[in-house]
């Protein structure tokens, strides 16, 4: 697709960023951390908000320099219990990192949402280029190809289907292609990942109306089977399991303690001086 534009749209009402600003500041007081970085996961992020979608708020956070030094480890995770709309969740900096070592998809996602509330110190782009020169093609092939898998065979196999779930298929299914065909980390904005993969102009406009119905309908909408992006998935899904991918040379994750290390060290001093 090259002149034309899959529809998207990543909508945060000022009001809702505000609120979410202020969530981050408190959990940074109840918790003693510094939040790092702030993004929009899920469908917002995704470009595919419904009008009642939630707001999947994740973040990266570090911890005071004593909280690495104990023998028992600490809870590596902080949770806000769901309140309206408002899902708020992250987690901290060593876990963050062991978890870019693994090529984490989740993760990987987060550091190329459209969606940032804070980004200190440019944390997500040295977080990228390290996540891109560590990143595991096998392990990401088939993280999103065994997500595209569940939820074809858990929600498509109806007459009657939600809006959402061919997009929960449609979405993995086009990163699995975009690391078999050699591009590397897969983009979060599913309108970039579509249009960089596809190239039939009937499915890629059956995928828009499809996109443009979902976003004007609730979560919970359903329609018959999309009989075009059906037989999509199946052909695609066939051709994806047979694929044998093998990675490439992997570097030193060594950078990562360095980065570690000096983020927490930077942290302690800033801390020290405002105290």
């Amino acid at each position: 697709m090259k002149n034309e534009t899959l529809v998207s749209a990543h909508p945060v009402e000022p009001a809702m960023r505000m609120q979410i600003l202020d969530c981050l500041r408190r959990l940074e007081a109840d918790h003693d951390v510094k939040v790092l970085f702030a993004c929009e996961s899920g469908s917002r992020g995704w470009g595919f908000a419904s009008p009642d979608s939630d707001y999947d708020v994740r973040f990266i956070y570090v911890n005071r320099l004593s909280w690495y030094l104990t023998v028992e480890s600490g809870r590596d995770v902080i949770e806000e219990p769901i309140s309206g709309d408002l899902d708020v969740n992250g987690w901290d900096l060593r876990k963050t990192l062991q978890l870019l070592r693994q090529s984490n998809p989740t993760l990987l996602e987060w550091l190329r949402s459209p969606i940032v509330y804070r980004d200190e110190a440019d944390t997500a782009a040295r977080l990228r280029s390290l996540a891109e020169e560590g990143f595991s093609t096998v392990r990401g092939y088939h993280h999103y190809l065994s997500m595209a898998k569940k939820n074809f065979r858990e929600h498509l196999r109806g007459e009657e289907v939600r809006y959402k779930k061919y997009l929960y298929v449609l979405r993995p299914l086009l990163a699995a292609r975009w690391i078999r065909d050699g591009r590397g980390v897969p983009p979060m904005r599913f309108a970039a990942l579509a249009e960089a993969t596809l190239d039939d102009r009937a499915l890629l406009d059956e995928i828009n109306r499809l996109l443009e119905v979902k976003m004007r309908a609730g979560e919970a909408a359903t329609s018959p089977r999309w009989n075009g992006i059906h037989d999509f998935i199946e052909r695609e899904l066939e051709v994806a399991a047979v694929q044998v991918l093998v990675d490439p040379f992997r570097p030193d994750t060594s950078m990562l303690d360095a980065f570690l290390a000096e983020t927490i060290l930077k942290n302690e001093r800033e801390k020290n001086e405002r105290d």
